[in-house]
């Protein structure tokens, strides 16, 4: 790696941003200008390492469209000085952000790596050390001055993923993210075994970045014995722009009349419906079975193998660029950042 190589350090919040109070054992965020202090490891690195921090720092289940925007100025502003980015953020809901920052950095041609951890950087068995140290190693990673993963990503636990192909799915292992779908970017053991045939090609437009997001959205997601009420107080919402609909299985819903009635009244309405399967492994294939026959007719419209939470940050995207709703429905069938697999 070149010695004049630069990472910047963005610091959101969350867990691994943590160290005990030795008086008290109470967690508190701590001083990035302490950082070194707190990873001496850091200092072997051949390059610059430099931070920014969020004030106030934020549990990352109060993030927000603004925060996300925040996040990605703070990259817009310093995208020529830096060769790779590191957002530490807390784990509950990094895949959103992760997939929002994807859409929102578009021809994106270096290293966003989000990461945290499970236990405090302060304490003992934490896994937040290592989880730090391989992201920034992986942010700062090129071949003949070309970064190696031009994307944004989320390493945890020995894993590189996709962002906006993750979910959450363990509150309590360091193993806390899965991407069912994909496969992972890279593996990290004695060394970084980089996957290269499923990370993003190399950009070949201007970077751009795009700071509207539409929040005028729902998700509704089926259970057997729904209400009709519950079907008709989502689709009321004033002002509603999009339905994320999570069905069964391959995409399927009840095909009762009462509920195809109030998909297709909310259709004619102009609201998009987006189907996305609840399971975590699969895809949505409408027609399949006869219980999703009448969805596609009506015009919903599948999401194929996409995550919920890629889909909410997507679907906010779009509708922040103004497109029209025929041109929406397109990309909501169409790969844009690697978010899906069109069957």
């Amino acid at each position: 790696m070149s010695k004049q190589t630069k990472i910047l350090i963005i610091y959101t919040g969350g867990t691994i941003g943590m160290v005990e109070d030795k008086e008290t054992g109470a967690l508190y965020p701590f001083d990035f200008e302490a950082l070194t202090q707190q990873i001496p490891e850091i200092k072997k690195f051949k390059f610059e390492i430099d931070s920014f921090s969020f004030d106030p720092l934020l549990d990352s289940s109060n993030m927000t469209t603004q925060d996300w925007i925040k996040i990605a100025e703070v990259i817009e502003m310093n995208y020529e000085k830096y060769d790779g980015f590191v957002v530490l953020h807390g784990s509950d809901t990094m895949s959103y952000t992760a997939s929002a920052l994807s859409f929102m950095l578009e021809n994106l041609n270096k290293p966003v790596i989000f990461t945290g951890s499970q236990l405090p950087i302060g304490v003992l068995r934490t896994d937040g050390k290592e989880n730090f140290i391989t992201a920034i190693e992986i942010a700062a990673a090129n071949i003949n001055g070309r970064p190696i993963v031009p994307e944004v990503a989320i390493y945890f636990e020995n894993q590189l993923f996709r962002g906006n192909r993750t979910h959450k799915f363990n509150a309590e292992n360091f193993e806390a993210f899965q991407s069912i779908n994909y496969p992972v970017l890279a593996e990290a053991g004695v060394h970084i075994k980089y996957n290269s045939t499923a990370i993003l090609p190399f950009p070949k437009k201007k970077f751009t970045v795009y700071k509207e997001m539409n929040t005028s959205i729902a998700v509704l997601k089926l259970f057997p014995g729904i209400q009709k009420e519950v079907v008709e107080s989502i689709i009321s919402i004033k002002g509603l722009k999009a339905i994320v609909l999570e069905t069964f299985g391959s995409g399927n819903a009840p095909n009762v009349p009462w509920f195809l009635d109030l998909v297709r009244t909310a259709i004619k309405n102009g609201i998009i419906i987006y189907n996305v399967t609840q399971c975590r492994g699969g895809s949505v294939e409408i027609g399949r079975y006869d219980t999703s026959i009448d969805m596609g007719k009506i015009g919903v419209v599948g999401g194929f193998d996409i995550t919920i939470e890629s889909a909410i940050a997507k679907l906010m995207f779009l509708l922040g660029k103004n497109y029209t709703k025929k041109q929406i429905w397109k990309l909501l069938q169409t790969s844009i950042r690697g978010e899906l697999t069109v069957a």
